[in-house]
């Protein structure tokens, strides 16, 4: 199968779809990968290091698009990339559809069949391939809170751990999930005063008898935020709801009720936000202000370390990837149900029942495209 590897042109979007090991992988399984020159450059890997690992290189986005089977990207497609699609080719990357109707109908109309890496699933029941970005965007939503929360960046001026006679920042932490937990592993590693707020039972007692008294957990509850948000100095949104766009848990009148210079950052902004009043933001220009409060709601957070992130997501996707070039991604897509699940839209149809749902779409089941 030809491999296509665009360079990602999200604002300030520096990952990329494969790095040179796994150029290597898929050219030892007898695949021809094309990289577009530059693409590697945020992660410190040269177009002479895609060659050393098999891979050639390509001048333009568009020679990716015209000559590739399947394009291996990181976020989304951006407009000009969706016009380069075309019927039957496979998109593996990160999709977001749900808060997101101009990119699905796009997709719709390419004819491409479309697989996202946030709804492919595992047998436990998680989403292994949005794990390692869930696990980076945690760490990540402390350390830009705690900016955040300096006075020359916005904040009220609070040192998230505190000192010795001074009390620590107040973090509220919202969903207990993967990036959840890895917030509070960072806030609660800072020495902030550290509560998290979920509906499930076994995440709050899993959460709890991992961090001990360093960490309080409150049951989800229009009580417990009208209790504990207008008293945070950080609120971290970490709430996913697979496939769908995210609830809306912090209203503008709990935030209209905060002190002025406390932060939110909304990890959930790719599905749309977990905050009534966020919206999404950039790199470039990564927060704004809603009555006083400073609001990160950066759509793609782990672009900003991407060496890490890359890594990390590619240590994921590399056996799905290989799977879908080896097999194609019928056979591929019959002999994994889980990666089954990431089939978001397939030849002018959602095949995602949630985001069928959320936009509006008729559901059509996978297994149409699978067994006819």
């Amino acid at each position: 199968m030809r491999i296509g590897v665009p360079r990602e042109i999200k604002n300030n979007e520096f990952r990329v779809g494969l790095v040179p090991g796994s150029v290597q992988e898929f050219t030892a399984h007898g695949h021809q990968v094309t990289v577009e020159t530059g693409a590697g450059i945020g992660i410190g890997a040269s177009d002479d290091d895609y060659r050393a690992a098999g891979a050639e290189i390509a001048a333009t986005p568009a020679l990716i698009f015209a000559t590739a089977d399947m394009i291996v990207k990181v976020k989304e497609p951006q407009a000009a990339e969706r016009a380069m699609l075309r019927p039957g080719q496979i998109l593996f990357t990160y999709l977001h559809l749900a808060p997101d109707p101009e990119q699905t109908k796009d997709l719709v109309a390419s004819g491409a069949v479309c697989i996202a890496y946030e709804t492919v699933t595992d047998a436990s029941g998680g989403l292994p391939l949005l794990a390692p970005m869930s696990q980076v965007a945690g760490r990540l939503a402390v350390q830009a809170g705690a900016s955040a929360l300096e006075r020359a960046h916005g904040g009220s001026g609070i040192l998230i751990g505190g000192v010795p006679g001074v009390a620590p920042a107040r973090v509220v932490v919202v969903g207990g999930g993967v990036v959840g937990e890895n917030a509070v592993e960072i806030a609660v590693g800072m020495g902030a005063d550290v509560t998290v707020i979920d509906r499930s039972l076994p995440a709050l007692d899993r959460l709890a008898k991992r961090f001990g008294p360093a960490l309080t957990t409150r049951y989800s509850t229009k009580a417990t935020f009208d209790a504990l948000i207008p008293a945070a100095d950080l609120v971290i949104g970490a709430v996913l709801v697979p496939g769908a766009a995210a609830p809306r848990l912090v209203t503008a009148a709990h935030v209209r009720a905060m002190r002025p210079g406390s932060v939110l950052v909304d990890v959930a902004i790719d599905q749309g936000g977990c905050f009534e009043t966020s919206h999404a933001t950039t790199h470039e220009k990564p927060t704004y202000v809603v009555d006083g409060v400073v609001h990160y709601c950066v759509a793609n957070m782990p672009g900003a370390v991407p060496r890490t992130s890359t890594y990390a997501l590619n240590n994921a996707t590399l056996p799905f990837g290989l799977a879908l070039a080896d097999k194609g991604w019928q056979a591929a897509l019959t002999a994994n149900p889980h990666l089954k699940a990431g089939l978001n839209v397939c030849a002018g149809r959602i095949t995602h029942a949630t985001v069928a749902r959320d936009l509006g779409y008729d559901f059509t089941d996978p297994e149409t495209f699978l067994h006819g």
